[in-house]
């Protein structure tokens, strides 16, 4: 099948407090081949969404630091980048999808490249696909949950830039996507005012990760 195209920085582990997340977040690598992936010493979360959904904006909020670059340029991410967060995890920022300016061969490139990762990485925990929340569920991301669903792989929707709207679009808008997506774990977030941000870091860890650490 193809696909066209974390508590207020700090984590909880074990019933520990670890540091501040700030002080956790490494960039570990960028790569687009299985044998150029970072080792599987721990479970990965994937993050996916078009071009200007915001994912390097959601990285930098839950990393309470600039550790992902936010182009000015929609489209510009062509790499799988890997970062760890504290000891216990990864996430992998995936490039964007939906980007008009990709040439054809670019986008059969993109499309292999993610869903290699996609089905052959084992440490593959969960994907959050992030979009603004004033866009509407589309066929491409019926796609994207279809193949994770046909993968085995959990997934979340955050619902970014809700700072643009008044909280009764907030709610019209959340209970749209909820619909038309038929998925529950659904969450409106601001990485500009950090509103939601903890909610999320908190349903990743308690969902799919904190099962893992303890097996």
């Amino acid at each position: 099948m193809s696909i066209l195209t974390l508590k207020s920085g700090h984590l909880l582990f074990s019933g520990l407090i670890d540091k501040p997340m700030s002080a956790q977040v490494k960039y570990i690598r960028s790569a687009v081949l299985p044998k150029d992936y970072p080792n599987t010493d721990r479970p990965e979360i994937a993050l996916a969404g078009r071009s200007n959904a915001g994912k390097s904006s959601f990285l930098n909020a839950i990393a309470n630091a600039k550790v992902a670059h936010v182009s000015q340029a929609p489209g510009k991410t062509r790499l799988l980048n890997f970062f760890d967060f504290g000891k216990h995890y990864r996430i992998v920022d995936m490039p964007g999808y939906g980007y008009a300016s990709r040439s054809g061969d670019e986008i059969v490139q993109w499309t292999e490249m993610v869903e290699t990762y996609v089905t052959t990485r084992e440490t593959l925990a969960g994907m959050v696909l992030l979009m603004d929340i004033r866009r509407k569920w589309s066929a491409e991301e019926e796609m994207l949950k279809k193949f994770t669903e046909t993968s085995g792989i959990p997934m979340a929707v955050l619902l970014t830039k809700i700072d643009k709207c008044t909280k009764a679009e907030v709610n019209k808008f959340a209970a749209g996507i909820r619909k038309s997506s038929a998925l529950t774990n659904v969450f409106p977030i601001s990485s500009t005012t950090k509103v939601g941000v903890d909610a999320v870091e908190d349903f990743i860890y308690e969902a799919w990760i904190k099962e893992g650490l303890q097996s």
